[in-house]
């Protein structure tokens, strides 16, 4: 009988210390969002284009997706039009089309929000809310961070590929995504890509490394354009510099800085064209590796003039490896 009365107070102490011990919570997150339960339509847009829609259905999670042949901007079919990932300071997403250029959402708090946003209506994310928005105005240009090749007038994004393999992967303190480009037709030749975009926890930076098939004269990325100050920071950590952008630009007519890392001895050019602030790379071989960032007013860095990036951003350097 007393035997029984201590292993029942035994288990009844061990309970109440496993009820008491914090559940992990991961401060990074990869997400890719798919309708299913509706049907594709053709459909004449605003505009006067002609294109598929995928009308009906809801939105849930998917580990990776090929890419339907019918999708393209504005097809309703893919959640916030492409994956996107996070840490506990800002997250990105990328357009999984004919653009593939990367946006930012400004985050006004630290939890993972991605699965979350874009569901009570297919671009409520450009209004503010309390988790954040979308800050940025991407247009025509590289957003930030996002891959072109430059032809030495412009920098040409992944516009025609043959087909697009997209997967996320999430974790408790790092995140990523990967995106497989077969036939990127450029530069009078096609090449695949394997890339990743991976982030950490406590970082506003996106680690970008690309493989190709075959070799390319260059690679190229950059900034979006919006008449803000430019400056070039040389050997901010020791065999890297950075290339930023700050001023009035994000969506929310406040203060939003952008920024690209890249390793000097890839460096060919800096230049722009009409739409982006750009660096010319040099590929290592069939590899490039470079980063990414930004940070925005209202999110955790409270970031309002341009040394105040720039002290944030030679702190965000112990994420470069």
């Amino acid at each position: 009988m007393k035997k029984s009365i201590v292993i029942s107070a035994m288990a009844v102490l061990l309970g109440a210390v496993s009820c008491t011990q914090p559940e992990k919570v991961n401060k990074t997150q990869a997400y890719l969002g798919l309708k299913n339960g509706g049907e594709w339509k053709w459909v004449t847009k605003n505009n006067g284009n002609e294109q598929y829609e995928y009308q009906g259905g809801a939105f849930h999670p998917v580990t990776e997706l090929w890419l339907d042949e019918k999708h393209t901007d504005h097809s309703f079919d893919i959640q916030f039009e492409g994956p996107g990932w996070e840490s506990d300071k800002i997250a990105y997403r990328l357009y999984l089309d004919w653009r593939n250029a990367t946006d930012i959402f400004g985050k006004k708090t630290d939890t993972t929000v991605l699965h979350a946003v874009g569901l009570d209506g297919f671009d409520s994310y450009h209004e503010l809310s309390d988790w954040g928005t979308d800050v940025l105005k991407v247009g025509s240009s590289l957003g930030v961070g996002a891959l072109g090749f430059w032809d030495g007038e412009k920098a040409t994004r992944v516009e025609k590929t043959d087909s697009i393999y997209c997967a996320v992967n999430s974790g408790e303190l790092a995140s990523n995504v990967v995106v497989d480009y077969y036939g990127w037709e450029i530069d009078s030749t096609k090449t695949d890509l394997h890339t990743t975009l991976e982030i950490e926890a406590g970082s506003y930076l996106t680690k970008y490394t690309i493989e190709m098939s075959n070799p390319l004269q260059n690679l190229a990325t950059g900034i979006v354009k919006h008449g803000v100050q430019v400056e070039l920071v040389e050997d901010i950590k020791p065999g890297w510099s950075c290339l930023l952008t700050f001023g009035e630009q994000s969506l929310q007519k406040d203060m939003l800085g952008m920024c690209v890392f890249f390793k000097n001895d890839e460096k060919l050019e800096i230049t722009s064209d009409a739409y982006s602030e750009v660096v010319v790379l040099k590929p290592t071989g069939n590899t490039l590796t470079y980063y990414f960032g930004a940070a925005w007013q209202q999110d955790a860095s409270g970031v309002k003039t341009i040394d105040e990036f720039k002290a944030l951003l030679k702190d965000q350097t112990a994420f470069i490896k």
